[in-house]
């Protein structure tokens, strides 16, 4: 499985790395009240690739997180509740007078 993911993330750094060194072109991005951006067409891509999947990833983390201590909340309970029940103490006899 690592072996898979690191094939997996290794295409897409050789697939970024391709795309900037075919696309290295200035470009001119218009902003708020006049103002103007200019940076390189590789740059702009991986910045609007980061705002976008960076919020999703954060949120995937943080319920992924949450739900692994649900889990051991969970599993915590059931290994207390699974224990037999404590031995109930002997009845206290009192001396009753015999005749």
């Amino acid at each position: 499985m690592r072996f898979l993911k690191t094939l997996i993330w290794v295409t897409i750094i050789i697939g970024l790395i391709v795309f900037a060194t075919n696309n290295w072109a200035p470009v001119s991005v218009s902003l708020w009240g006049g103002l103007r951006l200019d940076t390189k067409l590789p740059a702009l891509v991986v910045v609007a690739f980061l705002l976008g999947f960076l919020p999703l990833y954060l949120l995937h983390r943080t319920q992924v997180w949450r739900l692994k201590r649900r889990i051991l909340t969970l599993e915590g309970n059931q290994h207390t509740s699974s224990l037999p029940p404590p031995a109930a103490p002997p009845p206290a006899y009192t001396a009753v007078d015999t005749i």
